[in-house]
């Protein structure tokens, strides 16, 4: 591989770094995001990788999208093995005529299990080849799964620490659960006064200062993020959509070559992007289906090219998924915008002045050769969960539910061409047992717990053990700061964790 081909840039144009570099930093100085330089010449045996067992897999496509890193192998046995359910990690179900793709079958019952599992190996190797002896600090803003699934990567890692932040009122009970009561000496929770946007837009804003006013210079610490804004977790994302290719093809569902359609429930844009990445590898990514639910600033965004945050922010039953400033997606942009960094840097900052920006026709129709997009009320939601247990018998939580409706709305629409669908299910349906089990006609009284053990009871579905114990455990984490005081806390627990 050419090595013009390992060097990343900032979608904002600053200076080049190596990937493993990439990883460490989290986000670049200039505030953009970092992603590979001429990443659609990458060359990679696609058709090689596919015959290959999962963990080998991940080996494989992290080896060529982080090229520098010296032994991947080791560090995917050791993210991987053991900690999932299944040894192909992601299995994928046959629901009607479509599919499904678990993702949450590792260790809290999320699809950022993948990715959170490996990116602290990732980082611990990367501090290594760098030669940094600072402790690397994680910041983190979640809308429900990162945050569990970064605090079950991160705690107790030598080297590491890391602050979660997540919107009081806006995760479900069993997230809010899941991270106030986990262990951990190098570990800090904190809810915010605001929504998700906020908790993002304060984690930004402490590495912009951290940059420019050397906050932490000479300090023995360093700041890096385990959100999709860091290269490091959206990499590995990458690995199921070649786990879903890999199964149809050996089922007999689809020929070597044949595409296939994804639909996936997505907020800030990293999970469908990692779709975009597969299909520059040359996997046979047909259309990839941006699914929101009633916050569809995305949906308007892909059918329009006009990007306007301006709008009421609805706390849902699919609050993973309640964004209205979708971080990712700046890295379509830079591909769509064909590498120009000018530009790509004149959107953001449109955004943050005036909360709306406007891509021009060229780069719409580039984005639009690949993406469509769709959106499900909450009323839809409910009756789609309903639906699909009734007549497939197949439990779906909120945000699955939000992608299965678009499916059937998708495949209503020109843009389909008859290929095979797979939908990326994101979360188990037990981290929303209320609205799941309201959505199948059952009884939501009791408090989260007695709600997951009645939608067990009712579905003979059993509950993922990482949740059954939750209500034993003792809550750890109570802290709450503004929206505009996140710096603050951050200056007064980096040195605690």
């Amino acid at each position: 591989m050419s090595k013009d081909y390992m060097i990343y840039q900032s979608t904002r144009g600053c200076k080049t770094v190596s990937p493993s570099a990439a990883v460490l930093k989290g986000i670049a100085e200039d505030g953009g995001l970092y992603i590979m330089k001429d990443m659609d010449k990458l060359s990679f045996d696609w058709q090689a990788c596919l015959k290959l067992n999962t963990i080998d897999k991940a080996t494989m496509i992290l080896s060529a999208l982080l090229p520098d890193y010296e032994n991947m192998a080791e560090l995917t046995e050791r993210a991987y093995r053991g900690r999932f359910e299944t040894d192909d990690l992601t299995p994928v179900v046959k629901v009607g005529e479509d599919f499904v793709l678990e993702l949450f079958r590792g260790p809290t019952s999320a699809f950022k299990d993948v990715a959170l599992s490996m990116l602290p190996q990732l980082i611990t190797a990367a501090r290594k080849q760098e030669n940094v002896t600072d402790k690397i600090v994680i910041l983190t803003a979640t809308s429900g799964d990162t945050g569990k699934a970064a605090l079950e990567g991160f705690h107790d890692v030598d080297g590491t620490g890391i602050i979660v932040f997540y919107p009081d009122g806006g995760v479900s009970p069993v997230q809010r659960a899941q991270m106030a009561t986990q262990s951990g000496n190098n570990v800090k929770v904190c809810a915010v006064k605001g929504n998700f946007d906020d908790c993002q837009r304060g984690v930004k804003e402490t590495f912009a200062k951290d940059s420019a006013e050397q906050l932490l210079e000479g300090k023995g610490v360093r700041l890096s993020s385990a959100n999709s804004i860091n290269i490091g977790r959206l990499a590995p994302q990458v690995v199921y959509y070649f786990v879903a290719y890999s199964e149809l093809l050996s089922r007999g569902e689809i020929a070597l070559g044949d595409k296939i359609d994804f639909v996936v429930p997505t907020g800030n844009f990293g999970d469908i992007l990692a779709g975009y990445f597969a299909k520059l590898m040359g996997l046979p990514v047909g259309r990839l289906v941006c699914a929101s639910n009633a916050n569809n600033v995305l949906t308007d965004f892909l059918n329009t090219g006009v990007y306007d945050r301006r709008r009421p922010f609805l706390r849902t039953t699919s609050p993973s998924m309640d964004i209205l400033v979708s971080s990712n997606l700046e890295r379509m942009l830079y591909l769509a915008a064909g590498g120009d960094t000018e530009k790509v840097k004149g959107y953001m900052e449109e955004l943050s002045a005036n909360g709306v920006y406007q891509i021009s026709a060229e780069e719409l129709a580039r984005i639009r050769e690949t993406y469509s997009a769709g959106f499900c009320s909450e009323e839809e939601t409910g009756k789609t969960i309903g639906k699909v247990w009734k007549e497939h018998s197949y439990l779906c939580d909120t945000h699955t539910a939000v992608a299965m409706t678009v499916c059937a709305e998708y495949k209503k629409s020109s843009e389909y061409t008859g290929s095979k669908v797979v939908v990326l299910s994101t979360a188990s349906p037990f981290k929303f047992p209320a609205a799941v089990l309201q959505a199948i006609g059952g009884n939501t009284e009791g408090d989260e717990f007695e709600q997951m053990e009645e939608l067990s009871r009712m579905t003979g579905v059993p509950v993922p053990a990482n949740l059954s114990g939750l209500k034993a455990r003792p809550v750890l984490h109570k802290d709450l700061t503004d929206r505009d005081t996140i710096t603050e806390y951050v200056m007064s627990q980096i040195f605690e964790v």
